[in-house]
């Protein structure tokens, strides 16, 4: 898989009416603006008390407002793909066990075809249990599931006759059509917050690895891993692509983004938290002036 490079945009809010971060617009003005890519998070349907447990609170806060402010994500980047042309477009993350692989086989190969072959499957298990539960996830073993599904989406995009036989999957010879654009899939990115076993998945049946960093030298220790695993496996470790997640308001700077790529980031994305899209607008247009 070809590495990527550049410095991206993640939006989280961007629900309301259309005035309020729609994709079309924001993409636009991202890829005019010189970001290399754009992507959207994703949490289908939160059942009432759950998001209480979410990690990226501090004790005794309410749950930031923007984990229920989420469309689809890929219903999000069709969107934006329609206004752009060559920005990635990217899941940050996508929250595999809650989607059907063949349904999202056929989404995620339609999306990758219309756009060029612009998009980027970042991927995660999730936090949320009664969340995963809910659509169908098996919450103790998500990983499991989602390594199993990653199978099934590959095998579909091969636009061949194919059938699988496992835990969570069983069907006979189907064929899924159109194939992605990119061949012989869109990267396949793993997303982590904290779990050592990211690295293993990565080299076994992935393409790269996402952290949501808070501090470099995070990235220089994951670089490292992979490198171990993927020599381990005879493979080349320059193969796997690391998109460094900052949260917003860090590494906002030309030193920080420089900082992030020395200890080993091929790409960073900027998450932007804005309460309307004007101001959506007025914060990228800020990054750009500041780091282009």
């Amino acid at each position: 898989m070809k590495k990527s490079s550049g410095i991206g945009v993640g939006i989280f809010q961007i629900t309301g009416d259309l005035t309020h971060g729609d994709p079309a617009v924001v993409a636009h003005r991202a890829e005019e603006l010189g970001f290399a890519s754009y992507w959207l998070p994703e949490h289908a349907i939160i059942p009432q008390g759950s998001c209480d447990l979410y990690p990226g609170k501090q004790a005794g806060e309410p749950p930031p407002a923007y984990l229920f402010n989420m469309p689809d994500p890929l219903i999000g980047l069709s969107r934006a793909a329609a206004a752009t042309r060559e920005i990635r477009l990217g899941t940050g993350v996508a929250l595999v066990p809650e989607r059907n692989p063949l349904l999202a086989a056929i989404e995620i190969a339609s999306l990758d075809h219309y756009s060029g072959g612009r998009f980027v499957y970042g991927i995660g298990a999730g936090w949320n249990a009664a969340e995963c539960t809910m659509l169908g996830g098996d919450f103790d073993h998500r990983w499991a599931q989602t390594k199993e599904a990653v199978q099934v989406m590959k095998k579909l995009w091969s636009g061949e006759y194919v059938e699988h036989h496992g835990k969570y999957f069983d069907f006979p010879p189907s064929v899924c059509l159109p194939t992605p654009a990119q061949r012989p899939h869109p990267p396949v990115l793993l997303g982590s917050i904290g779990s050592p076993n990211v690295f293993r998945r990565v080299v076994e049946w992935g393409n790269g690895w996402l952290p949501f960093c808070l501090d470099p030298q995070e990235l220089v220790d994951g670089r490292a891993e992979i490198a171990k695993y993927a020599k381990a496996a005879g493979r080349d470790p320059s193969l796997y692509e690391i998109s460094a997640f900052a949260p917003p308001g860090m590494f906002q700077s030309k030193a920080d983004v420089k900082a992030l790529a020395h200890a080993g980031a091929d790409s960073v994305v900027l998450f932007v938290d804005e309460p309307s899209q004007a101001a959506t607008l007025a914060r990228i247009e800020a990054l750009a002036g500041a780091l282009f």
